[in-house]
C-alpha cells in the first residue's frame, strides 16, 4: 500500500499560516514526521491564488526537500504553477492531478509524459462528477485513451475512481467500490488511490468510517491513498488487511510493525 502524505495542504489553517509567514521549520517537521511514518510521496499544495501559487510551490518544495528525500505529489490544477514548480524538485514527483476535463488534459498532461511523471487521474469530466460507477469508468477510459496517446503508461496512472462523503450519499461507498472493479477488470496496470477523508465528511466518528472504508477499499484493489500517515490506527488497519488479505509473505510486514510498537498505546 503506498500512501501519500497529506498534511502539507495550504486549505489546512495551520499550514497555510506557515506559507504566509514562510515559516519553514513547521513544514519541515511535518515533512519529517510524514517521511518517518512510511509516506511513499509527500502530497504538496499551496492552497494560494494563482498569481502566488508558483513561488509559494517553489517555496515549500524547497523547504521540504531540505530535510527529506522522499519524493513529493505536486498538488495543483494550475498548469503554470505547475511547469515552473516541477522545475525545483530533485526526484520525479508525481502530479495530482488530472481529470475528463479537455482543459486539464491538454494542459497538464504534456508535463506528465515530458517528466514521466506518475499522475492521479479524478473519474470526472467538466460536467460534473457522474453519479454512478459506470459513468465513471466511461470517463477513465476516455481518460486512458488519451495518457496513451501522449506515451504515459498505464502504469504511472493513479485512478481516483472518487469517494463522495456518505452522509450526503448513503451509496457513495459502493459506487467508489464498483468503480474500482471496472478500472481494475479493464486496466490491470494502472493504480488505484482515493482522498480518504472526503467518504465521512460531515459524520461523527469520521476514524471509524474511513478505517472501514480504507479496508474494504484495499479489498477492491486499492493500492495507494491520500492519508495522514500519522494516524497510527490508519497504520494498523492497512498491515491488518493486507495480512487478512493475504499480500503479507509470512506475515513479516505485520510482524516487524509489531515488534516496532506500531500496536502499542501512544502515551
Amino acid at each position: 500500500m503506498k500512501i501519500i502524505g497529506e498534511k502539507i495542504n495550504g486549505t489546512r489553517k495551520r499550514v497555510a499560516q506557515a506559507i504566509a509567514e514562510r515559516d519553514a521549520e513547521f513544514i519541515k517537521d511535518l515533512a519529517q514526521k510524514q517521511a518517518a511514518a512510511g509516506s511513499t510521496w509527500l502530497d504538496v499544495n499551496a492552497g494560494t491564488t494563482p498569481d502566488r501559487e508558483a513561488d509559494d510551490l517553489i517555496w515549500l518544495i524547497e523547504s521540504i526537500q531540505s530535510v527529506v528525500e522522499t519524493p513529493l505529489s505536486l498538488d495543483s490544477a494550475n498548469p503554470l504553477a505547475l511547469a515552473t514548480a516541477i522545475k525545483a524538485v530533485n526526484k520525479t514527483p508525481m502530479i495530482n492531478s488530472i481529470s475528463g476535463e479537455p482543459d486539464r488534459l491538454r494542459d497538464i498532461l504534456p508535463l506528465v509524459a515530458e517528466y514521466g511523471c506518475p499522475v492521479i487521474a479524478l473519474s470526472m469530466d467538466e460536467k460534473k462528477i457522474p453519479e454512478t460507477s459506470q459513468k465513471r469508468f466511461e470517463v477513465v477510459s476516455g481518460i486512458l485513451k488519451e495518457t496513451r496517446a501522449h506515451g504515459v503508461p498505464d502504469s504511472n496512472i493513479y485512478i481516483d475512481p472518487l469517494a463522495m462523503t456518505i452522509s450526503t450519499n448513503t451509496n457513495s461507498a459502493l459506487i467508489a467500490f464498483e468503480t474500482m472493479r471496472l478500472v481494475h477488470e479493464a486496466y490491470p496496470e494502472a493504480h488505484l488511490t482515493i482522498g480518504l477523508s472526503n467518504i465521512s465528511f460531515g459524520l461523527p466518528g469520521r476514524s471509524y468510517v474511513n478505517r472501514t472504508f480504507l479496508a474494504l477499499a484495499i479489498q477492491a484493489g486499492l493500492d495507494s491513498a491520500i492519508l495522514d500517515p500519522l494516524d497510527r490506527e490508519i497504520q494498523a488497519m492497512i498491515l491488518a488487511t493486507e495480512l487478512v488479505l493475504g499480500r503479507d509473505a509470512y506475515c513479516m510486514k505485520f510482524i516487524r510493525a509489531s515488534r516496532k510498537g506500531l500496536f502499542d498505546k501512544p502515551e
